[in-house]
């Protein structure tokens, strides 16, 4: 398991910092996992996964067929 910190989601999801915080708000985004007072990150896997559910969603939305969602990595 990884831990990531908010660049690293930015970078992997192309979402603003605001809206990361938005969709967390709204309960369709990963929590962040406190790592000290004032120190957030993100358990990478479930970054990876809500990615994937977005190309799912958006698949399912053009009839095209689904991928499999098994995990691929990622170029950092």
């Amino acid at each position: 398991m990884r831990i990531i910190r908010l660049k690293e989601v930015i970078d992997s999801t192309g979402l603003a910092r605001s809206t990361i915080y938005k969709y967390i708000g709204e309960g369709t985004f990963p929590k962040p996992v406190s790592l000290g007072d004032r120190c957030v990150g993100w358990v990478d896997s479930e970054v990876h996964d809500w990615i994937l559910a977005r190309i799912e969603e958006r698949d399912l939305a053009e009839g095209a067929p689904v991928r499999s969602t098994g995990h691929m990595s990622m170029a950092s």
